[in-house]
């Protein structure tokens, strides 16, 4: 889906150096509650991630283990008081719609043109092809074509995302998604440049497949909050045994211009010193394997355990919490048994996203383009919690400096509440940190002021 811009807006010099207290822990199930125990485990970190083997025990029915608690140090929160209220209320005002928003979209375009990603220029290319967004009165005549209108999104869905007026419902948005993509990925892994957000999107993928992610030949994949695309194209490309994907997103704008793309299937990545004039920000490759669908994605009506993978690319940190966890319930009904949920997002609990939160001021700017990170950022224990109680294995561990990835397996029969032995299945397996307490990958994200790496 679209991208946070963050680090574009922040403005935080603050850095922290010590995440958790030192543990790979594992969650069982007991009953309805989750506690953790410390597993006998060897670690080697790499600047992928860490590499894990652990045995879990049902500690519930054995009276020989040993269960040692992981004290987690808390977690940093937005301010409170009146100091807190006041700045909510001014980051509402005019102000920040007349000088703040298109400050932080000048910042990006920046941020992409001195990474060598031609921003306007690829824009320029897409409005000039043949498309609604390039006719009078587009966003009018558009509606009329298509089911859903702006009524009938939900509530949540109608907030000003990424600094546009009309968020995730706009032509601008649409155009700019990918174009957004390629500068967050030069600012995380600033040494690589235009190729950052492929180095980005490759850490999610790998961190995946070292946590067990798979899809059979001849499988289907379910790309829920697909955007344009992106993230369909690449699962494509990661598991090329695949029969079908399914990308569903709830923006008909979105939807067109990534099927628009399929079929341009622009070939020549504009930017490249060998290829000065050519036409997008990356090469496409037409996919007939592709299906890009509006839809809602806690509701997307395909049938019972009818897929086999279903993907969630940096979606949820713009979800209100009971939204996502209906989103993850619907995809545990639609995959099959032994199917898997993949999940990459932004992790709060890494040392860069918590420092940043631990400034009210520079966190509410952040938030002001994001309106449910307050909600991700609280509620995400609360989802990973239902996650375990519905599925049988969940995994997750460091993709970036500060992001994660999710594997969640749906198992072949319920899993049982009761602590009997078939609830050590139900495991919690967390790598994100290494032995010694630090996230297990280095942050190599650019510093807020900065818009290249020198």
């Amino acid at each position: 889906m679209k991208f946070a811009l963050e680090g574009i807006i922040l403005l935080s010099l603050l850095q922290a150096s010590n995440g958790f207290s030192p543990a790979i822990n594992s969650l069982h199930r007991n009953g309805s509650k989750l506690y953790s125990t410390n597993t006998n485990a060897e670690d080697t970190k790499t600047d992928k991630g860490t590499s894990s083997t652990s045995t879990s025990t049902n500690t519930s029915t054995s009276s020989t283990s040993t269960t040692t608690t992981v004290v987690r140090k808390p977690k940093a929160k937005p301010r409170t008081g009146v100091a807190q209220k006041i700045l909510d209320y001014a980051l509402t005002s005019p102000l920040w719609k007349l000088l703040l928003v298109p400050l932080a979209r000048n910042n990006i375009v920046s941020t992409a043109e001195a990474n060598g990603i031609p921003w306007e220029k690829s824009y320029q290319w897409f409005q000039a092809q043949e498309g609604p967004w390039n006719t009078n009165n587009s966003k009018t005549t558009f509606k009329m074509r298509n089911t859903l209108d702006t009524p009938h999104y939900p509530e949540y869905y109608k907030k000003e995302f990424h600094a546009y007026q009309d968020g995730n419902l706009s032509w601008n948005a649409a155009i700019e998604q990918e174009l957004a993509s390629r500068a967050v990925g030069a600012r995380n892994f600033p040494s690589l440049g235009t190729d950052g957000e492929d180095a980005f999107r490759s850490s999610f993928e790998q961190a995946i497949l070292r946590l067990g992610g798979a899809v059979p030949p001849g499988g289907i994949i379910v790309d829920l909050g697909c955007g344009t695309g992106t993230s369909t194209r690449r699962l494509g490309s990661l598991f090329p045994e695949s029969d079908k994907l399914l990308g569903i997103d709830l923006s008909p704008y979105f939807i067109t211009v990534g099927q628009s793309l399929l079929k341009l299937a622009p070939g020549k990545r504009m930017g490249m010193e060998d290829d000065a004039d050519g036409e997008w920000v990356t090469s496409i490759e037409r996919d007939e394997r592709i299906e890009l669908r509006v839809g809602d994605a806690g509701d997307t009506q395909l049938d019972d355990e009818s897929v086999n993978a279903v993907n969630l690319s940096l979606v949820i940190h713009e979800l209100p919490v009971d939204v996502t966890i209906q989103v993850c319930k619907e995809a545990h009904r639609i995959l099959k048994p032994g199917g898997q949920l993949f999940i990459s997002e932004m992790d709060f609990d890494s040392p860069a996203y918590a420092a940043q939160r631990e400034n009210a001021m520079l966190f509410s700017l952040l938030r002001s383009t994001e309106p449910y990170l307050d909600d991700y950022a609280d509620g995400i224990e609360e989802v990973r919690e239902v996650l375990v109680h519905t599925f049988q294995n969940v995994k997750i561990t460091a993709a970036t400096g500060r992001h994660s990835a999710l594997v969640a397996t749906k198992g072949n029969g319920p899993v049982s509440r009761d602590g009997s032995a078939q609830d050590v299945k139900g495991v919690f397996e967390d790598t994100r940190f290494d032995a010694n307490g630090n996230y297990a990958v280095d942050d190599t994200h650019l510093k807020v002021w900065e818009s290249k790496e020198d």
